[in-house]
């Protein structure tokens, strides 16, 4: 058993702690109206409510099917109590780790905890799915939060109903508990009075000297990033250099995150000269930075920079989610304007065509907006955090649940892990650039229609773009749902080819081929209709880099010299990572 002395401390410093947390929490509450469901959650299920009641005899046929199903759980419960045989009425999803103890399946009492919880979720779920008459926006936000009920409800996420915790809880004398309580506490403490989760051990990772090590060198910056050029390891490399856009919602370096699985270093070993545009963290001396700047601040001056440090015009371009809708768009712009530098494009898991934006569509309505804008407009920047909950919310249970058990049930420390060190390394977002793209995008979704976006004054045309593109879509991707990025396909005028890759928006794209661990599916035929292309599309084994890499080729062999950082006529700034990435909101 715990000292108790040690014990009398612990819960001394704990009260003190939390007084203090709360007064802080308390004193930056806003008093405006909307503060209280700034998510516009309640209108939703008010409206789904008034729907409900107006048929009632549907919500008592799922009432008595329910009940029903609960009559038959109590009657196998006690059938197995007696020591009989029963099937389970209803069993967790296939991969569900909730459950995956022992005691959920074998332990009578906490077998009924669990179908009694997948009973009462599978109610709820077909209840709010079957509202008529609600739009679909409300029917959608109404579903979702639903499902996050439904998540933070689960037997699993409580101490007395976890056998796993109850186990831990007996053999430590309730030191797990007391351990749990003071790291939520510190991740209290570290997110202000906001609950920030600790998902990783923050001290086993420092980018450029363990993570984000490719060497090379940063050749050019100005206010929205750093281009790095990386060392060569061929004698000759490809005549075009690779210039790879990354999303600045988060950084640059998922694309280097270890050498056995980044794409940077795969790619220079392929005879690549890989330039890398490392984006800026802004704060609210950039607030007035639109999305506008990140295309001529962004692409454009890289293009440029390319031209000085290498003397080559043509470049292959890489976009990556929100970067390869930048991409998109650029070329879109310098179509009309006649520049053709760009002579391939390759889109990560982008979107261009934001009608069906999958869940984060939850997100987007004029309420949300004009909150979200007020606090954007007030620091100059969206918070990294905020945009980090918002995609965690996505996976509640793998990126939230999962943590609060293990954390503060279990009270373990959380493992070193390099993608969720990545995942919690946030960027804010400039106020407005991020409305424009909130708005513009995902609201109005203008980039599909005909001049309907102006950047710098040029209305832009997806369908003048004739630049041979390559599109990688993942088919779990929560983010950019791939039937979503698939019309893309539809909307750019050139050749175009289409990958569907297994798992999601990161593994998916990080699946390095001595890995093989996720395959993926080629056609070459491009319908409009998306589940046409995977009816007809071939599965391959392994990683897709190198049905990307052989594309590439295809458009041009010819090869150089390899070039090093430095060698052309911008000078070498600093080593890479380069400094804007060391740039972190992590406590």
């Amino acid at each position: 058993m715990p000292d108790p002395a040690v014990v009398g401390r612990s819960m001394a410093d704990i009260a003190e702690r939390s007084q203090r947390l709360v007064a802080e929490w308390l004193k930056r509450q806003p008093m405006e109206d909307h503060a209280a469901d700034p998510l516009n959650i309640g209108r939703a299920f008010m409206e789904m409510t008034t729907r409900l009641m107006a048929n009632p005899a549907r919500l008592m046929q799922a009432q008595l099917g329910f009940w029903q199903d609960y009559v038959t759980l109590w009657q196998n419960t006690t059938r197995r109590i007696m020591g009989m045989p029963a099937a389970p009425v209803i069993d967790p999803p296939a991969g569900d780790r909730r459950f995956r103890d022992d005691a959920w399946k074998e332990n009578e009492v906490f077998d009924f905890i669990k179908q009694s919880y997948l009973l009462s979720a599978r109610y709820v779920q077909d209840v709010v799915a079957h509202v008529d008459g609600l739009d679909a926006k409300t029917a959608q936000k109404v579903d979702f939060y639903a499902r996050q009920f439904i998540d933070a409800m689960s037997p699993s996420n409580f101490v007395l109903t976890n056998p796993e915790v109850l186990r831990k809880t007996a053999e430590t004398g309730g030191e797990n508990l007391l351990k749990g309580l003071n790291n939520l506490l510190s991740d209290l403490e570290r997110g202000k009075g906001q609950l920030h989760i600790k998902m990783t051990d923050f001290d086993a990772f420092n980018v450029g000297e363990n993570i984000g090590v490719t060497p090379g060198k940063v050749v050019y910056q100005n206010d929205l990033m750093q281009l790095i050029q990386y060392t060569p390891t061929t004698e000759k490399v490809l005549k075009r250099p690779l210039l790879i856009g990354p999303p600045w919602i988060n950084k640059f370096y998922i694309l280097d995150l270890r050498p056995r699985n980044s794409f940077v270093r795969w790619a220079v070993g392929q005879g690549h000269t890989v330039f890398v545009i490392s984006w800026v963290n802004p704060d609210e001396r950039l607030a007035e930075k639109g999305f506008e700047d990140y295309m001529t601040e962004g692409y454009l001056a890289a293009l440029d920079a390319i031209e000085q440090a290498t003397g080559e015009r043509e470049v292959n371009a890489i976009g990556y989610c929100l970067g390869g809708t930048l991409l998109a768009s650029t070329l879109a712009y310098m179509a009309a304007k006649g520049d053709d530098r760009i002579k391939t494009a390759t889109f990560f898991v982008t979107m261009m065509d934001f009608q069906e934006a999958g869940e984060l569509g939850v997100f987007i309505d004029e309420e949300q907006l004009q909150s979200l804008e007020d606090k954007m407009n007030k620091r100059g920047y969206l918070e990294g955090s905020e945009m980090a909950t918002t995609f965690n919310m996505l996976r509640a249970n793998d990126l939230i649940w999962s943590f609060v058990v293990n954390n503060y049930l279990m009270g373990n420390d959380p493992f070193p892990f390099d993608l969720l060190y990545w995942n919690a390394d946030s960027t804010r977002m400039p106020a407005r650039m991020h409305s424009f793209y909130l708005r513009k995008m995902y609201q109005e979704n203008l980039l599909k229609e005909p001049n309907g976006i102006e950047l710098v004054g040029v209305p832009i045309d997806l369908r003048k773009i004739k630049t041979p593109a390559y599109f990688l879509s993942t088919r779990e991707d929560h983010i950019a749902p791939w039937k979503s990025t698939y019309r893309g396909t539809q909307l750019l005028g050139g050749p175009k080819r289409f990958v569907l890759a297994a798992s999601g928006h990161i593994a998916g794209v990080v699946n390095p081929p001595d890995g093989g661990k996720y395959g993926h599916w080629i056609n070459k035929d491009l319908p409009a209709d998306p589940e046409a292309w995977l009816q007809g599309a071939t599965e391959m084994a392994g990683s897709w880099w190198g049905d990307w890499h052989r594309w590439i080729q295809a458009s041009s062999r010819a090869q150089v010299p390899a070039r090093q950082p430095g060698d052309g006529k911008l000078p070498v700034i600093e080593d890479a990572p380069g400094s804007y990435v060391q740039v972190r909101l992590l406590a």
